[in-house]
């Protein structure tokens, strides 16, 4: 199953599986995604969809140091060889659309206090500049809640970000509604605080995606969106028990859209097990596609895809370490496991840990 072909209207893949976005944290002066970036994409080209690492829309979006944006002239070029080696190989790439909202320093949003749905803090520590040359973990601030002017601002530097994300040549775009960022902060009830049309009810607390994504959708084609939600997972101080009923709601309202996918974060370590009744309620309401990312192997995928639960499967880790993923289930040739040693070099840093993992060597 997951080497079979996929189309949904506009959006083809050559096969189901997908690599997951994450974070390497390589960006080079002017938040430019670096000279590396094109072959450690396009190594990993026979993926059917590659989803680049989170990438934010704005400087004031950054929540993390050394991620490449999308909002310069200069960033759009740099992300051009990347799309190109991706074609060149055959490849199909989505750049996923970042804001981390409370989650940042005012070291990563250029000097700016952090926006958020609601003035609440998050309890965490990100990667950011020490002030002295070096980075580090650094606590977050408090943020500002967000004025009806910022709400539009962001959303128009969404837009603008897809719109800069099809001239570089991309296949398409995710936006990142997961993992306790900006837009998971305003879905759910404890980060969500807000008593105008953007908080409160179900309908107001989606309000603020809904309008995102169909602003995306006109922009650009329904073909080339997808959205990425994680209602099982908690993050920081925020576990909101009834975001599984929100993102049913959300789903509901986002079936007529007909996006590229909808993708689910889920299954992580120490997390809530998504129950197979929930699944069927998803497909009940959501018959659009799916991609599903949560630690699971070639016959998890197979057995997610064969129920209808999913219509591709996403690998994270895997990837970073095994860059002929797809060859290496196919032909089943054992994997390079993900290992303390060589997650050391996961974030940060050049070509090792970053390009130098080779193919199968029969």
């Amino acid at each position: 199953m997951i080497f079979s072909p996929f189309e949904y209207k506009g959006f083809k893949t050559t096969n189901r599986i997908a690599m997951a976005p994450m974070t390497r944290a390589r960006s080079k002066e002017g938040e430019v995604v670096t000279d590396l970036a094109p072959l450690y994409y396009s190594q990993r080209a026979s993926a059917g969809l590659i989803i680049t690492e989170g990438v934010p829309v704005s400087e004031e979006a950054r929540g993390y140091a050394m991620t490449p944006g999308i909002y310069t002239q200069e960033q759009i070029e740099a992300w051009k060889k990347v799309t190109t080696a991706v074609h060149e190989k055959g490849g199909k790439i989505f750049i996923q659309l970042w804001h981390v909202g409370r989650r940042a320093t005012k070291s990563t949003t250029g000097g700016v206090t952090p926006l958020a749905p609601s003035a609440t803090k998050i309890p965490d520590k990100v990667y950011a500049s020490l002030g002295d040359g070096t980075f580090g973990m650094v606590e977050t601030d408090m943020p500002k809640a967000m004025t009806l002017e910022d709400i539009e601002r962001t959303k128009n530097d969404f837009l603008i970000a897809s719109q800069n994300a099809i001239e570089a040549g991309f296949d398409g775009v995710e936006i990142h509604g997961a993992h306790g960022y900006l837009f998971d902060q305003f879905l759910r009830k404890d980060t969500n605080h807000r008593n105008d049309n953007y908080g409160g009810s179900v309908e107001n607390r989606i309000r603020f995606t809904m309008e995102t994504v169909e602003l995306l959708v006109n922009a650009i084609g329904a073909d080339k969106v997808g959205l990425r939600i994680s209602p099982f997972l908690g993050e920081g101080d925020s576990y909101d028990v009834d975001m599984p009923e929100t993102a049913l709601y959300l789903m509901e309202k986002l079936q007529p859209l007909h996006l590229a996918y909808l993708h689910f974060s889920e299954n992580v370590a120490n997390f809530v097990k998504v129950p197979d009744t929930y699944r069927d309620k998803i497909r009940e309401i959501y018959s659009n596609p799916i991609i599903l990312c949560g630690n699971y192997n070639k016959e998890d995928a197979n057995q997610m895809i064969e129920k209808g639960w999913a219509d591709m499967v996403a690998f994270g880790r895997p990837y970073i370490v095994n860059p002929d993923l797809v060859e290496r289930f196919k032909n089943n040739y054992p994997l390079t496991e993900v290992s303390a040693e060589n997650s050391s070099s996961f974030y940060g840093g050049g070509a090792e840990g970053y390009t130098d993992y080779s193919v199968y060597q029969k």
